[in-house]
């Protein structure tokens, strides 16, 4: 069986987007009208799903996507905590719908509500929910609401640790995913995306917060960012700071994806990290949607790098199957439950 980690609904019926312009004229201005979710009828998410992301699925080879709403449009940064509460429910009720009509092929990962300056602990209610109503398997977690500014605290501190104490209570993974940049220095996806997933494991290098949860598990997307190609500046950091080794302060509890969009990327990610850390994903349709002009295939279509590895059979069982078993047990228990 073949797992992606990392797809997001970037193909949503565009009254999605519609409403999220209204909600956010009328908290700019209350004098324009409340706005309304005009109905989504499930034939149009079968379209939007079996023209997009079922389709390259089934041509590609996968057979199951651990589905999240739009990174990208989570836009934390936007409105107040209001705001992000009800934008981030109505995200994750359609990912709940895609994953009732195709039960076969994803499974959801919720947006938080999370909002400039206010407590993370305040997501837990709308974790719990997906967790527990919808039958959500993990969450994306953000770790700069405010939109590319980093005016928060960051990961290790413990303002976090309420989200992370229910996160283990509830035996669920976070991807550590950052949404849209407001800082004109940062590239959304470009910049932000990989300065965030490098920031994050610096972090975790400097704190302890594994030793405080010792069954956290964290996912790191778009390959770890830039720190498999830095391993040796993070392994001499940690040297001197006093750390132990990345394998034992960090790395039991922290995961990579493959969302890497070349061959010498995914060749290096593999030469660097050990393969009980890497879990198969693509994110798409995201970040990168065109054609390599040098090889004539998707950026995205990542299984053909992995493929062309030549890893053992042990290997790609692990890559593209137990690893994400492994770091997502409720999508372990609701396969067997299947008989997968």
């Amino acid at each position: 069986m073949i797992i992606d980690c990392h797809g997001h609904y970037t193909t949503a019926p565009q009254q999605l987007q519609a409403y999220r312009d209204a909600q956010v004229a009328h908290f700019d201005d209350p004098n324009k009208p409340q706005p309304e979710l005009q109905g989504i009828s499930d034939d149009e998410i079968r379209e939007t799903i079996e023209n997009n992301q079922l389709k390259a699925m089934q041509d590609r080879g996968a057979d199951m996507t651990i589905f999240s709403p739009k990174a990208s449009a989570m836009a934390h940064h936007i409105g107040d905590e209001a705001v992000s509460k009800t934008w981030t429910r109505i995200n994750n009720d359609t990912i709940h719908r895609v994953t009732q009509l195709f039960p076969d092929q994803f499974i959801g990962v919720c947006q938080l509500p999370q909002s400039v300056g206010i407590p993370i602990g305040n997501s837990v209610d709308e974790l719990t929910r997906c967790v527990n109503e919808l039958g959500f398997v993990g969450c994306n977690l953000n770790p700069d609401p405010s939109g590319g500014r980093w005016t928060g605290p960051p990961l290790i501190d413990k303002v976090w640790y309420p989200f992370f104490e229910a996160m283990v209570e509830l035996d669920v993974p976070a991807m550590i995913h950052v949404s849209s940049s407001c800082n004109p220095n940062f590239h959304a996806t470009g910049a932000h995306y990989i300065n965030a997933d490098t920031t994050a494991f610096m972090q975790f290098l400097q704190g302890d917060l594994f030793g405080d949860f010792p069954d956290l598990r964290l996912i790191i997307p778009h390959g770890g960012g830039a720190v498999p190609y830095h391993w040796g500046r993070y392994r001499g950091l940690a040297d001197m700071l006093g750390k132990p080794l990345l394998t034992e302060h960090i790395m039991k509890n922290v995961y990579f994806d493959t969302c890497v969009y070349h061959q010498p990327g995914i060749d290096l990610l593999f030469r660097v990290i050990d393969i009980d850390n890497i879990l198969f994903a693509s994110e798409m349709f995201g970040a990168v949607k065109g054609v390599d002009r040098e090889t004539g295939h998707n950026f995205d279509d990542t299984k053909r790098y992995i493929d062309a590895l030549q890893l053992s059979d042990a290997g790609q069982h692990k890559v593209f199957e137990a690893n994400a078993r492994r770091v997502f047990p409720r999508l372990d228990a609701q396969l067997k439950a299947k008989g997968r």
